[in-house]
């Protein structure tokens, strides 16, 4: 039996977390906290793994903690960048039996979706990505599509990829989206939506799109379970939930 705690469990995604780990065989929720609550509640309730789903500004210092009190954490708060992570690094080396996962989705269909991009890069000379979610989402590009980006990077650079072409010489500003890792990335907020992810491939004569759609945060929960389940008995810190599936 795991012992669970959710920060920020009076949110959306905690609310679901909370239920999820209720009615999940082998696990067992013994706190449920939210802004204002004392995190030594975890603690004393014996808190094995921790759940964070809070927000970018208060996120690091949850993290600081759990890690000061070995006590793994499962973390899909965004607003993670290369900086933060090296300080997770840090606060993890004096810790070293203690596991910490960041990942930017926890929905297998997105994971799936952010590799099958990843694969698809190399062998076309354009991409793009649009993003689209509910307006109450905080930041933007979401933590998603800057991970799809660094992904496609990635994958170019080892490929050896020209650049992409852009005859762009006017533009409103924003007209072009963001650029992560050279990647162009347009974000929508619109009511009605969950989370979703276009990533558009082009070459001469055709085009490649793979879209991911969440339409309901239990999507999302499976993944979160697998996190929990695999991050006690993996130490240091992992970036994106695709190190925690078998995907060959």
């Amino acid at each position: 039996m795991v012992k669970v705690g959710v920060l920020g469990a009076k949110g959306k995604m905690g609310t679901q977390v909370c239920q999820t780990v209720e009615k999940t065989e082998g696990l067992e929720l013994v706190a449920a906290l939210d802004q204002g609550d004392d995190l030594e509640r975890l603690v004393e309730a014996g808190a094995q793994v921790v759940v964070d789903f809070t927000r970018p500004e208060v996120v690091m210092d949850n993290l600081a903690y759990c890690i000061e009190h070995r006590i793994h954490a499962v973390v899909g708060t965004t607003g993670f960048d290369a900086e933060r992570l090296d300080t997770l690094r840090t606060q993890l080396a004096a810790s070293p039996s203690t596991g910490v996962l960041v990942a930017a989705n926890f929905s297998i269909g997105a994971v799936l979706m952010m590799q099958f991009a990843a694969t698809a890069a190399k062998y076309y000379e354009s991409v793009e990505i649009i993003e689209l979610h509910h307006p109450n989402k905080v930041d933007a590009p979401s933590g998603t599509a800057r991970r799809t980006a660094e992904l496609i990077a990635a994958a170019r650079q080892e490929a050896e990829a020209g650049p992409i072409p852009d005859a762009t010489t006017t533009a409103l500003d924003g007209a072009r989206g963001a650029v992560v890792e050279g990647i162009h990335v347009h974000g929508l907020r619109l009511r009605g939506l969950i989370a979703h992810q276009e990533v558009l491939f082009g070459d001469v004569g055709e085009t490649l799109t793979i879209r991911h759609d969440s339409m309901d945060r239990e999507s999302f929960m499976a993944g979160v379970v697998v996190g929990i389940r695999r991050v006690v008995d993996t130490p240091g810190l992992t970036v994106g939930l695709e190190h925690f599936l078998d995907l060959g």
